[in-house]
């Protein structure tokens, strides 16, 4: 199981943190970090419930992580297992994690991918979720996985959609005259663009748009017993 301790920053000021496994007690945390992070217009219902939650750490807990800052659960990452097809790489949300429950999660596949990752926003400038999203990438390695993948949302598209195609305003967001507030994180998290797609997930801000973004891992071979 997965476990470190580490100090982030507020201010200038190291505060501890720990990212571990997340369990059952959990749970009431983790459902209020969902509220807190998604609000309104994103739809409720899309935030964790208690079945979604006891299949994460049942059928994947490698990839169910969380974050304690000063002993309080601020933050949470999961994730599951499947077997990514670069040549057909266009989905939807709801299909590759079976709407949350992860039902659907292949011991054996090649992918991580990326459920969902939410920081409550009183504690969005300590860098939690970079933190989270490099303690993933340690889980891809361990488990010997080809790469960590995920849909980002697009959330600044809704500003300027009366202006700009979805892929032109990946394109301004890839140049940096935009920012856009999930996929200039993943970027600066070290994720790189796979392709756009429609219909990815229920979300007005991003006119249910999602951009796969990936991080392959550099000890990964195809070749196994290379060195």
């Amino acid at each position: 199981m997965y476990r470190k301790e580490l100090f982030v920053f507020k201010d200038e000021r190291p505060v501890p943190a720990i990212i571990r496994n997340y369990k059952t007690d959990d749970f009431p945390g983790l459902i209020k970090i969902q509220e807190e992070s998604f609000p309104p217009p994103f739809p409720s219902e899309l935030w964790w419930n208690t079945e979604q939650l006891s299949n994460h750490v049942k059928l994947f807990p490698e990839g169910a992580l969380c974050m304690e800052v000063n002993g309080e659960i601020v933050a949470s990452m999961t994730g599951l297992m499947v077997n990514f097809d670069p040549s057909h790489p266009e989905h939807s949300w709801e299909e590759i994690t079976d709407n949350g429950y992860i039902t659907n999660h292949n011991p054996n596949g090649n992918t991580l991918y990326v459920v969902d990752i939410g920081v409550r926003p009183a504690y969005r400038k300590y860098g939690l979720g970079k933190w989270l999203m490099q303690s993933m990438y340690e889980v891809v390695v361990h488990l010997g996985l080809e790469r960590l993948l995920g849909g980002g949302r697009m959330p600044g598209f809704h500003k300027v959609a009366h202006e700009l195609t979805a892929h032109d305003y990946i394109d301004e967001v890839m140049k940096g005259n935009l920012k856009d507030p999930v996929i200039t994180f993943l970027l600066r998290c070290g994720r790189t663009p796979v392709q756009l797609v429609a219909n990815y997930l229920e979300d007005e801000e991003s006119h249910n748009y999602g951009v796969l973004m990936e991080w392959k891992n550099p000890y990964f071979t195809s070749f196994k017993g290379d060195e």
